[in-house]
């Protein structure tokens, strides 16, 4: 399995990394947090480390820590917008139940 992008998601990121002057792609992780154990870490890459995954989607390169693969294979990342309010949406099959806020999960 991978993880990808939706198209929209990809401009987004895209847009973001050309603002920044910077970055090869997008870094997402897990972390321990939250009432339900796990939140999602998001961030740019600047670099490459050699123990990366790499997944490419729609021309971004998404890079995954080893540890926090399998807690995001099929993970589709979509960027969503309602109202005043835009964001990054994260469609994860492997989550089992998510807490009230919505800020963490557990699979």
């Amino acid at each position: 399995m991978a993880i990808t992008l939706t198209e929209a998601a990809a401009r987004h990121v895209a847009g973001q990394l050309a603002r920044r002057g910077k970055g090869v792609g997008l870094r997402l992780g897990v972390r321990t947090s939250g009432c339900s154990g796990l939140a999602y870490k998001l961030e740019y890459a600047d670099d490459l480390q050699p123990e990366d995954v790499r997944f490419e989607s729609h021309g971004v390169t998404v890079v995954v820590d080893p540890k926090s693969l399998p807690y995001l294979e099929g993970l589709e990342l979509d960027f969503t917008r309602e109202g005043l309010n835009e964001g990054l949406k994260f469609n994860n099959p492997n989550v089992k139940d998510e807490c009230g806020c919505g800020e963490s999960f557990n699979v």
